[in-house]
């Protein structure tokens, strides 16, 4: 990708639901790199005038908005996590609208090293994109305990969510660095800070 990008160096981070990759794209932030949230991405696809917006409106109707014709995500959210096929049907409209508007964004970074944050990395065709994949990587106790406390969510809600994303350990068996996100900040910091300078072949 970096030949592509005029020569930048583009880290594809990912892992599943409450792993913590917001926290590690944080600390990669700290280190100097260029980052994009996919996520962000997403929603802005979803807004009115955004690349998806119309589309998804047609699959899924009017009922998905609210009273300013903007998408709801918790009324959109409410179909697509309770049907698999409904999820798999939003993501093949929003992946290609989300990938060109990160191109567009990786190409305007002013950083040298680029990291993209997104979920749905290995999933969504990003990876033949990005020069290395990283993911960060929690056992289900940890990602269970952290939706039910940051987020909120009833077990039972906590459960489905896990369940309905692709299987985390073959996420880990794609990744060329995992960063274990069991402990604090400051090991997952020292994690981070020894992979990045590998990956800019200073150790």
């Amino acid at each position: 990708m970096g030949d592509a990008f005029g020569g930048k160096r583009v880290i594809g981070l990912t892992g599943n639901i409450a792993v913590g990759k917001s926290l590690a794209l944080a600390l990669l932030a700290e280190l100097g790199a260029a980052t994009i949230d996919a996520d962000e991405v997403g929603h802005g696809v979803l807004r009115q005038g955004g690349a998806a917006y119309a589309a998804v409106v047609e699959a899924f109707g009017r009922g998905i908005l609210g009273a300013d014709g903007e998408i709801e995500r918790s009324a959109l959210g409410a179909i697509v996590f309770a049907d698999e096929a409904q999820l798999r049907r939003l993501e093949a409209i929003t992946h290609p609208a989300i990938r060109a508007e990160i191109r567009r964004l990786v190409m305007e970074a002013e950083a040298d090293v680029v990291v993209i944050e997104a979920i749905k990395l290995l999933e969504g065709g990003l990876k033949a994109e990005v020069d290395a994949v990283w993911v960060v990587n929690a056992s289900e106790a940890r990602q269970m305990a952290r939706l039910a406390g940051a987020r909120g969510m009833t077990r039972e809600e906590a459960a489905r969510r896990i369940r309905l994303q692709n299987s985390q350990a073959d996420k880990v068996r794609q990744a060329d660095v995992v960063l274990e996100n069991e402990g604090g900040i400051d090991g997952l910091r020292a994690q981070v800070e020894r992979a990045l300078r590998a990956f800019l072949g200073e150790e």
